[in-house]
């Protein structure tokens, strides 16, 4: 393919028949008729070398490289639309796609009112959340993976506070929390205060969205010279819960994050006997965002959910 001789309006077309689906609801989309829309498409597989779109039941579904194509082309036509078309964003009119990471703990909290207030207006964007895996978000954000990351992320913020405006993200607090040791009703170390020591001796579920098996509460007990026996790693607070239900395991939560479990019932929580710290919810962003009205009616619904339920996780 050659690309300097490629009309980038063909890749207009096939955005929204991908957002429709169908030929015929994109061509009205387009104020295009439908044979237009096919002849694009025809150009377009023409210019690629390779088929985009197949028939479906109710209208078209993408290839294998279809499906690969999309997103990139999706995001480039959103990011051009944002530097040439800076105003206002109208949620009911704008269809576009809004991608997240974030760790279930947040998650639970901020999605059902985030996704009531666009039921409620009628909004026709669609959000989609990318697994994270990684206390350091800053790839998925500068490669245009995901538009915003939510979340505990203490390293990174510092650094984009000593980078100053440099900076190529920026971050906004939407909330402040601490965490806490959760464990069964039946646990022998339930209902007395735990100590550094009994701590230690127990056996301990860790939350790690890299895998690896230390945390911010061994960062802790390695500053007083102390270590735990982590039996059990796993990447969702969630998990961590409900590992901790049937057996004698402690496991580290945010301190609001127990009642979202269902588990209320079964876990009780205790005080650390290490510090590790205040935690928060930050969202952030890449700087090419910075002129988006669609990223700043989203961050705005962030701030409303943060001052309403939001709870540091």
């Amino acid at each position: 393919m050659n690309f300097r001789t490629l009309d980038l309006n063909l890749l207009r077309v096939y955005d929204a028949v991908m957002m429709e689906g169908n030929i015929t609801r994109a061509a009205e989309r387009l104020a295009m008729t439908q044979p237009a829309v096919s002849n694009a498409l025809k150009r377009l597989r023409d210019s690629v070398g390779e088929d985009l779109l197949t028939r479906a039941p109710r209208g078209v579904r993408p290839t294998a490289f279809g499906e690969a194509l999309w997103p990139p082309i999706n995001l480039a036509l959103a990011q051009l639309r944002e530097a040439l078309e800076p105003g206002d964003y109208d949620p009911t009119e704008d269809e576009r796609v809004f991608r997240l990471t974030l760790p279930d703990a947040i998650a639970i909290v901020l999605l059902p009112p985030l996704m009531a207030r666009l039921q409620f207006l009628h909004a026709r964007a669609r959000v989609e959340v990318r697994p994270l895996v990684d206390r350091d978000p800053r790839p998925a954000l500068a490669g245009g993976d995901v538009d915003f990351a939510l979340g505990y992320f203490p390293e990174v913020v510092a650094s984009l506070v000593a980078q100053g405006s440099g900076a190529p993200l920026r971050h906004r607090r939407l909330a402040e929390g601490r965490y806490v040791c959760a464990m069964r009703r039946e646990h022998p170390l339930a209902g007395q205060p735990l100590t550094l020591d009994s701590f230690c001796a127990a056996e301990h579920v860790l939350v790690s969205f890299s895998g690896r098996a230390h945390g911010f509460v061994d960062q802790a007990l390695a500053r007083v010279g102390r270590t735990r026996r982590i039996v059990l790693t796993v990447n969702q607070f969630f998990a961590a819960a409900h590992a901790v239900r049937d057996c004698d395991l402690l496991t580290v939560l945010p301190e609001d994050f127990l009642p979202l479990t269902g588990l209320q019932d079964r876990l009780v929580v205790t005080e650390l006997p290490v510090d590790p710290g205040s935690i928060s919810v930050d969202a952030l962003w890449h700087v090419r965002h910075d002129r988006s009205a669609a990223h700043r009616w989203l961050l705005e619904r962030f701030d409303e959910i943060g001052r309403e339920r939001l709870t540091a996780a």
